[in-house]
């Protein structure tokens, strides 16, 4: 059978488990011979928005050469995991009306759960003075107002994050039961 592409967006703050569950998400499709590509943020900011900074101007272009790359992959039948931060809401709108077959996943915990979470050190430095803009400390971050999926990470396991996506996939024809 042919596979419909689809892209995972996950959002949230710095910390929040994006990366954590996408890449689970990843493990079950890949197992289960699906295609799969995976655009994490940190990652895409060493190729393909290298240069960009963080201004609002910045993060915008850089989530729409994400969805851009995401919109290629989707019509060509990929599934695309995508985690980046994307703090503002238009943008992440704009990127969904363009691609279409779009999942929002919303990692959602709570300030002080991602900065105990803060593997890079990047909210000490950002209440330090040491990082300007920083989202959820000098930034804001403009919460889905209806995502597909939210996943308390602060509340749930990994394992439940995961199969919410999963299930949410299911519900929307992307995966066989």
């Amino acid at each position: 059978m042919e596979q419909r592409g689809c892209t995972i967006w996950f959002t949230g703050l710095s910390g929040s488990g994006k990366t954590t569950i996408s890449q689970r998400v990843e493990q079950f499709l890949r197992d289960h011979g699906y295609k799969v590509e995976v655009l994490d943020g940190d990652i895409v900011r060493t190729n393909l928005t290298k240069g960009l900074g963080f201004s609002k101007e910045d993060r915008d272009e850089n989530i729409r050469r994400i969805g851009f790359v995401s919109h290629l992959l989707t019509r060509n039948g990929v599934f695309v995991l995508v985690s980046a931060i994307s703090p503002y809401r238009d943008v992440r709108d704009e990127v969904r009306n363009r691609i279409g077959d779009f999942l929002e996943v919303y990692a959602n915990a709570p300030l002080e759960v991602c900065e105990e979470r803060d593997v890079k050190g990047l909210y000490k430095k950002a209440r330090a003075g040491e990082i300007k803009g920083f989202t959820g400390i000098d930034d804001p971050y403009e919460e889905p107002l209806n995502p597909e999926v939210e996943c308390r990470t602060d509340l749930e396991s990994l394992e439940e994050s995961a199969n919410k996506v999963l299930s949410k996939m299911r519900e929307m024809g992307y995966l066989e039961d």
